[in-house]
């Protein structure tokens, strides 16, 4: 059914405000705005009406009409996604699903480290609520002040824990899911051990919304460290990284939460545009790393083990200089760093964002090859990495030559995405990390998945999704 014929107010419009009332429609185009664009990299769609159910029966209700009337439903969460996955498309077809009012913690069990929360709840809301009993919801990332833990699960979301912690498919016990017939699937277990069958929640858990809307979940928690131990230091080389990675393994363990990469170049841009981004130490370097611990043994111990692992860095050169974190506030001021990257980059130019992973004893050839490879190919090109390389997850950005033409550049783009994701695929790697494929990377999954798991897929969608109204043209083409 069509949003513009007369009928769709009618039989669409109508029954959904039968269900959710004044509060739960906006069929405002101004009102609609926010919920229309992505807050990052121009995402922009066109719905006639965006619904906002309070409960999961009610929400059920809604996809029942969607479902008999072929009418394609858009989720989404906090909006704060990066591939267009949560944007409706510009033909004004489909509407979109807000769980903005799902944000009900249902149950707290301290005794089995659960958590169960509605998908509309904020990331940092979690955290805090964790934090009050003495536990850790370790899913940390730039936008938890807004993201919600739905659209997290739809993303399978990473962060900068995930060395220790894993993404969302580790700390995910059980799910409520309303698919696409509107059924509710109730398989909100906090179970440790499950082998009774097909683990469901795994399927939904990185979908994008493409396979049904989660609703609730049953969360992990783990024990709050009682102490932590942050550094920043400078090395010649990724390579250098990777072997101070291996160092610390050896004698932290699981006690690492933290390892990020950062070129030089990533903190020059941060500091240009974001007040407060310090820079400790003296010399200038080609190459840093953020080092965390963290422990349930309080006192100097962890201290006295990460200094003990950079000295050891030192002396077989694989660590040039550094500085340990004294106090929380040093800490802070070190992480002020890393979270003024992003911001940085944005206000800097015409940046080619890659989302990409590959084992973490490639990351150093990875750069070598995809920046030199870029350097023949758009003469000017600046190098621009940062991320996760404690996962093997690295933020491959490079931006446009200084004072060039952003439209010139912004002609590259399609250049640029195929030799990156060509060497990734290359190094056994992966095109999206932790953002997804949503609308940026569909075109290119043919080239980067084999025919078969392009098959296994398209039949999940079918099975699930038969009418297509389900998120349709993210992931996959219809």
């Amino acid at each position: 059914m069509t949003a513009g014929r007369p009928d769709f107010a009618t039989a669409v419009l109508a029954p959904i405000h039968a269900i959710v009332g004044d509060r739960g429609l906006i069929t405002d185009p101004g009102t609609m705005q926010p919920f229309m664009e992505s807050w990052r990299d121009g995402w922009v769609g066109r719905s006639p009406a965006v619904v906002l159910p309070d409960s999961t029966e009610a929400l059920a209700a809604v996809v029942r009409i969607c479902a008999e009337t072929r009418t394609p439903i858009v989720p989404q969460g906090g909006n704060t996604g990066l591939t267009g996955a949560s944007q409706p498309h510009a033909d004004g077809t489909e509407i979109v699903l807000s769980t903005n009012r799902l944000n009900r913690i249902r149950e707290i069990d301290i005794d089995n480290d659960t958590m169960t929360v509605e998908a509309g709840c904020i990331l940092a809301n979690i955290q805090n609520a964790a934090r009050d009993i003495g536990r850790l919801f370790p899913m940390s990332l730039a936008a938890e002040g807004s993201c919600q833990i739905g659209g997290n699960i739809a993303t399978n979301a990473g962060g900068v824990q995930v060395v220790r912690y894993g993404n969302m498919r580790n700390l995910v016990a059980g799910l409520e899911v309303v698919l696409p017939d509107g059924r509710i699937w109730d398989g909100l277990r906090g179970l440790r051990k499950d082998n009774a069958g097909y683990d469901m929640k795994q399927i939904f858990i990185g979908s994008e919304g493409t396979l049904g809307i989660v609703t609730a979940a049953v969360l992990k928690l783990s024990p709050l460290p009682r102490a932590t131990a942050t550094a920043l230091v400078a090395v010649s080389a990724p390579s250098d990284a990777v072997d101070l990675l291996t160092r610390a393994k050896g004698v932290a363990g699981d006690r690492i939460i933290t390892f990020e990469l950062i070129q030089r170049d990533c903190i020059d841009v941060a500091r240009r545009h974001v007040p407060d981004v310090p820079d400790p130490l003296r010399d200038r370097y080609p190459w840093y790393v953020l080092v965390e611990l963290a422990d349930q043994d309080g006192g100097n111990r962890l201290m006295e083990m990460l200094e003990g692992i950079l000295e050891a860095g030192m002396e077989a050169g694989e660590v040039l200089d550094g500085v340990v974190a004294a106090s929380k506030a040093q800490a802070d001021s070190l992480w002020r760093i890393r979270e003024g990257i992003p911001e940085g980059q944005k206000r800097e130019g015409v940046s080619f964002k890659h989302d990409v992973s590959v084992p973490i004893s490639r990351v150093a050839r990875f750069l070598d090859r995809a920046n030199a490879a870029l350097e023949r190919e758009c003469p000017g090109i600046r190098p621009f990495a940062f991320g996760h390389l404690g996962d093997g997850n690295i933020h491959f950005n490079p931006i446009q030559a200084e004072g060039g033409d952003p439209a010139e550049w912004k002609a590259k783009l399609a250049t640029v995405n195929a030799i990156v994701h060509d060497i990734v695929v290359e190094l056994g790697g992966s095109i999206s990390a932790e953002h997804g494929i949503g609308r940026l990377r569909i075109d290119e999954m043919p080239r980067y998945k084999s025919a078969v798991e392009l098959d296994m897929m398209a039949t999940l969608k079918r099975a699930f999704d038969p009418h297509n109204i389900m998120n349709p043209g993210k992931i996959l083409r219809a």
